[in-house]
């Protein structure tokens, strides 16, 4: 078996295999890289010694410090870059995989849904079941086939250290976290999500590697000091040596995708890539996705998240943007949330003047901020989206995500402070609406449970710097420091794990119906999934609280107050298709009576 590694600040690598030692000599035809042969299999542990300076033999044995004199101290040796599974963490060796044996039999069909017709759900598999394992999240799909979904979003996979956490932190793109249950245990998921009907997207996180664990400096130059970032050095993307870094990232996501057979990527906050070259990284991974599409025939797509409010990050690159398939619309949840909540605090600041003017806005127009005045940011911001020749399905549209409940003081979703009636008028603009939705995991029952920021660092120093940090972050709000949940205590992460005897019970198991119903008239009624962003008609009043918006024949009426409304709706012929409280059709000249916090759709 061949190993190689791209290891261009040293001048000496040795491979360390199942207790023995190889030398490994330059690749003459790649500058910076290292081949051995060695006899492996699968699960064959291995590593990498990297010793002596760039002035050293290329290919001697192994031994001496990286830096240090002959006969000092032995290098460590270090995990493959490259390797996929790190059976004992970050820190330990790497684990030789068998692609093939993955997959030994005829896998199942990728699903052919296009991002137009899709329905997302955004899920976390250390808290989606107790077991926190690929194999009891796939045991669980059927729940989502019953809603309605069409795509798993799974959080960040990679590995990290200690065995719980969010997955941003994790520090190796090409692996798979243990205590999920491996590269074995994702294939299996992947296969039981496609034999159901389901696709498979997953979060991918190029911005920024974990604060540790990270063994890529030691290799090259995978970081630089040219630009910072909130995370300290930033992923070198255009400075020297940045050609091996792209391509060392375009593997990864290209082996999630080949490899294991996943349909798309959410690509974590694109707008902290830090990249000045002419030809962007992002737009070379979307030529190489697209590439990758044509070549398996499948329809694979990229999904970004970005706080830029711009429509290039979209538009196709033959018109001058970046190529990506879709990205998450923060403004459509900022302009709902604020209308349902009311909260005006740091950025819902600007959307809570007007929310349901700022929420007519976003479903229209996409983005709220669009070149407008952005107070959090003391600044204008956006730039405006060409609705003539940008569809909707550019956007996905969403009430709660694992950032915007993870990253409140207590990490309380929406139910633990709204009414089912709202919560139902919630999902009805979001899955009715002109965007792609996607729900967040428990939403669809409104789950009693939270979903706190947890994290499970090794490291004691790291650990209290997060926990002082994070409380520290919310006294500037006004919360004590008691009041924060530990981010390092078992039990915060155990809040967080999803209750699956909630959704049999009331009043979880009627919003869950109502979830369903909504999903089905979006799969039924093609006028839901227009991608016509101009077509759409809405009206709105800010002081009763209702908004009504039409698509094509397909009416939709929100209450939002306390109160009983009417609504004028003209004489059009419709019937009621669904109302979260019971309501007779509009009357002789049109009007629609509404109950209290409830929600109606009607159709011819």
């Amino acid at each position: 078996m061949q190993f190689e590694v791209w290891a261009p600040l040293t001048g000496r690598v040795a491979l360390r295999l199942d207790g023995a030692a190889y030398g490994m000599t330059p690749d003459p035809e790649r500058p910076g890289w290292w081949v051995a042969e060695a006899p492996a299999a699968d699960g064959s542990r291995y590593g990498f010694e990297l010793g002596g300076g760039q002035d050293g033999p290329g290919g001697g044995p192994p031994g001496g410090g990286q830096d240090g004199p002959a006969g000092g101290p032995p290098a460590p040796v270090r995990p493959d870059p490259r390797g996929r599974r790190l059976p004992d963490g970050p820190d330990g060796l790497s684990a030789v995989v068998d692609l093939a044996a993955l997959s030994p039999g005829e896998p199942a069909p990728s699903p052919r849904v296009p991002l137009q017709d899709a329905v997302l759900y955004e899920l976390h598999i250390g808290t989606f079941t107790p077991e926190g394992t690929f194999d009891a999240a796939a045991a669980r799909l059927g729940h989502l086939t019953s809603l309605g979904v069409t795509h798993v979003e799974l959080m960040p996979v990679c590995s990290f250290p200690g065995r719980h956490g969010w997955g941003y932190d994790g520090v190796a793109p090409w692996s798979v976290h243990e205590p999920y249950g491996g590269p074995a245990g994702l294939a299996r998921f992947v296969e039981t999500a496609h034999a159901a009907g389901l696709g498979v997207v997953l979060d991918v996180v190029h911005n920024h590697l974990g604060p540790s664990g990270n063994h890529l400096p030691a290799f090259g130059p995978y970081f630089t000091d040219t630009h910072h970032t909130p995370w300290g050095a930033a992923v070198n993307l255009d400075a020297p040596g940045s050609d091996e870094v792209r391509a060392y990232l375009l593997g990864s996501a290209l082996a999630w995708l080949r490899d294991y057979r996943i349909d798309g990527l959410r690509l974590d906050a694109v707008h902290a890539l830090a990249d000045g070259r002419a030809l962007t990284f992002l737009e070379e991974l979307a030529t190489a996705v697209d590439e990758l599409a044509a070549e398996s025939d499948r329809p694979l797509f990229l999904i970004a998240e970005s706080d830029q409010c711009d429509p290039r990050t979209t538009t196709p690159r033959g018109a001058g943007g970046l190529g990506l398939h879709a990205q998450w619309n923060d403004d459509f949840h900022h302009a709902l949330h604020c209308a349902l909540t009311g909260e005006s605090q740091a950025y819902y600041a600007d959307f809570a003047e007007a929310p349901l003017g700022a929420l007519a806005k976003t479903m229209t127009r996409a983005f709220f901020h669009d070149g407008t005045w952005s107070s959090f940011r003391g600044r204008h911001h956006g730039r405006p989206v060409n609705r003539g020749r940008t569809p909707a399905h550019r956007f996905l549209g969403y009430t709660q995500t694992h950032d915007q409940i993870g990253n409140r003081a207590l990490g309380d979703r929406l139910a633990a402070s709204l009414s089912p009636g709202l919560l139902a008028c919630a999902a009805t603009v979001a899955l009715t609406g002109p965007f792609v939705p996607m729900l967040f995991m428990g939403e669809e029952w409104g789950a009693g449970t939270p979903w706190q920021y947890f994290t499970d660092h090794p490291d004691p120093e790291l650990a209290e710097a997060v926990r002082s940090g994070r409380r520290r972050e919310f006294a500037e709000h006004g919360w004590k420091a008691e009041e924060i949940p530990d981010p390092q205590d078992p039990a915060t992460r155990d809040r967080s794990r999803l209750d699956w005897t909630e959704p049999d019970k009331e009043p979880h198991a009627r919003l869950l119906d109502w979830y369903r119903t909504l999903i089905g008239l979006r799969r039924t009624h093609s006028d839901l999934r227009d991608p016509d962003l101009a077509a759409l008609r809405i009206a709105h009043d800010e002081e009763r609280r209702w908004l009504t918006f039409r698509r094509g024949d397909v009416r939709v009426v929100v209450n939002l107050s306390a109160e009983p409304v009417t609504v004028a709706l003209g004489r059009n012929g419709v019937r009621v298709l669904a109302a979260w409280l019971p309501v007779d059709g509009p009357d002789p000249d049109g009007r629609l009576h509404v109950p209290a916090e409830s929600a109606v759709v009607l159709g011819p």
